[in-house]
């Protein structure tokens, strides 16, 4: 099999989720990392493949994709369909979708523009970052109760498309230790076989 070209800032979220995924499909990949601070991601080249000039996108024997949760379907579907990945049944299915727009919404407004401020500099509204990924960690910490995974009894890409930004959320300043549930389901995804980490970045001050 031809390795998947992934395009991607090796310290974006949303490109260590894709990785992560190929990753644990055991699938090959090489990455391409984009000198996106002299505009590789505008790239007339770039942009047929990402229309929109953002990160992670993936090629695939000539199939080009981007946002980082439609290739996480799209890598499932193509090569783990009917798998644990993602749940068929109505009800099951339903959740993982909710999650992936929990992944897009709240992840992303939350604990992902946190990082953004403290660790890419980005003029955002840190302070209130930080309560949206409070308000969120708070939600899942009640979710995970008594349970290992978001959706089901096992890993879904529910928990691929979550793990990232709520895992390096201190380099945000997002303090974790309220969250025993939450934590625990990351160490749960960080034990996966093929599991890859993300570069990390120094961690400010916590609140």
């Amino acid at each position: 099999m031809t390795p998947i070209k992934l395009y991607r800032n090796p310290k974006s979220g949303h490109c260590h989720r894709v990785e992560l995924m190929l990753a644990l499909l055991d699938l090959p990949y090489e990455t391409i990392d984009l000198d996106m601070a002299n505009g590789a991601h505008k790239a007339p080249e770039y942009l047929k493949i990402s229309p929109f000039g953002l990160v992670p996108a993936i090629d695939d024997g000539g199939y080009t994709m981007a946002d980082s949760n439609a290739i996480l379907v799209y890598l499932v579907q193509t090569y783990a369909k009917e798998s644990k990945w993602m749940p068929q049944g109505p009800k099951q299915a339903a959740e993982v979708q909710r999650w992936l727009t929990v992944a897009a919404d709240n992840i992303y407004s939350g604990p992902c523009a946190a990082r953004l401020v403290k660790v890419f500099g980005v003029d955002l509204d840190h302070s209130a970052a930080v309560t949206k990924a409070h308000d969120l960690f708070k939600m899942m910490e009640a979710h995970l109760d008594g349970r290992n995974w978001l959706v089901t009894e096992t890993i879904t890409i529910a928990d691929v498309a979550g793990y990232s930004y709520i895992a390096h959320a201190p380099e945000g300043g997002v303090d974790l230790a309220p969250y025993p549930n939450v934590r625990a389901w990351l160490a749960r995804v960080e034990a996966e076989p093929k599991f890859v980490s993300m570069a990390t970045s120094p961690i400010p001050e916590l609140a």
